[in-house]
């Protein structure tokens, strides 16, 4: 089984003590994923016969990222924040990328990658050489604010709260942009950190954004998508790609050549090749994003932008409208895809149970 829940926190590579990996197994609620175990549930189909059968969802947990101010525990008589709880998760999830990441196969730095995946890393880790980090951007997880954020430590833009359309080029540094030896420098001596999403809720996000805002994406994706997976459909403007559409797309479509938009996290960011400091969670933005801001001493005035008044969030109402009514073996054929990300980062597999679906 996979880890039913989320977290974010700082990377420790520390080995494990044998009382902790005792009580881990021996809670019954979190078995720590290895590549072998993948095979395995992947090759014998018992990771959709677990979704098909509701097994995944009875496994309960505390939750991992309650918003800010709910968790809390008892310290002698009074209520002080949870952070021991968020500590107790990140240690699992830090446990199950030090597992993934051991295995003999995987890579454990950039020019060990195919020079395919190696450019599309380095083409999203961003460098700020004044502060001495590297951020690894993904799309649809608040990278444009992070953008705002590096284009003000660099002197580019006054403030994060300037009214301007995100030019997600100028004005930035890619490490992919440099020599050899200048990355191998930074990769060894810059604070790293990226920012993860749970996988279905960042498709869902990309989906009504480009396919219900965006013309450029209509006409290059939605149309094609639309005559591909419709009858007669060839008379769209790719603005009524339906989700089902866009999932078949995504099932259709080779990982390592998909837009950057709806590609897994760990095609983007190869957290086994690049030993992350911290990863943040979309769940945590603010705590997580101030916490990286103190680490990298950024300036006080600097502060993670609100929100834009215009962003439509992904609810759980909304999540679970679109699950809801997509085809159930077409969410399954698609998990594997996005395995690594639903792992790796600890999120739970989507709940499409009948039972689920009925409330």
């Amino acid at each position: 089984m996979f880890p039913r829940s989320h977290f974010s926190g700082e990377v420790r590579r520390a080995p494990a003590s044998a009382c902790s990996r005792s009580r881990l197994r021996a809670g019954g609620t979190v078995l720590l994923p290895s590549m072998l175990m993948f095979g395995v549930i992947l090759a014998s189909s018992g990771l959709l016969l677990m979704i098909e059968k509701g097994i995944l969802a009875e496994v309960k947990p505390p939750p991992l990222h309650p918003p800010a101010g709910e968790l809390a525990r008892r310290v002698g008589g009074r209520e002080v924040p949870g952070d021991f709880d968020h500590e107790v998760l990140r240690d699992i999830r830090n446990r199950t990328i030090r597992s993934v990441c051991g295995q003999r196969a995987m890579p454990r730095s950039v020019w060990e990658l195919p020079a395919g995946q190696r450019r599309t890393l380095l083409r999203h880790l961003l460098v700020s050489d004044k502060y001495r980090f590297l951020y690894c951007y993904v799309p649809k997880v608040a990278c444009s604010n992070w953008k705002r954020i590096l284009k003000v430590l660099d002197g580019a833009l006054e403030s994060v709260d300037v009214k301007l359309k995100m030019d997600h080029k100028s004005d930035l540094v890619f490490l992919g942009d440099m020599k050899p030896e200048e990355i191998n420098y930074r990769l060894k001596n810059y604070y790293k950190f990226i920012f993860v999403r749970n996988p279905v809720e960042r498709l869902l996000s990309a989906y009504r954004n480009k396919f219900g805002e965006i013309k450029e994406y209509q006409l290059k994706y939605g149309v094609e998508i639309v005559r591909r997976y419709r009858k007669n459909g060839g008379k769209s403007a790719g603005d009524d790609v339906t989700f089902s559409e866009f999932l078949r797309y995504l099932l259709d479509e080779d990982v390592e050549k998909m837009n950057e938009h709806w590609m897994p996290i760990y095609n983007l960011c190869q957290p086994c090749a690049v030993r992350y400091d911290f990863i943040g969670s979309y769940e945590r933005l603010n705590e997580d994003a101030n916490h990286v801001l103190e680490k990298v001493q950024a300036p006080s005035f600097i502060r993670f932008p609100e929100r834009q008044s215009w962003y439509k969030p992904v609810t759980a109402e909304t999540l679970h409208y679109y699950l809801c009514n997509t085809q159930q073996k077409l969410i399954k054929e698609l998990l594997p895809k996005y395995i690594l990300d639903f792992s790796l980062f600890a999120y739970p597999l989507p709940n499409i149970t009948s039972e689920f679906c009925r409330q």
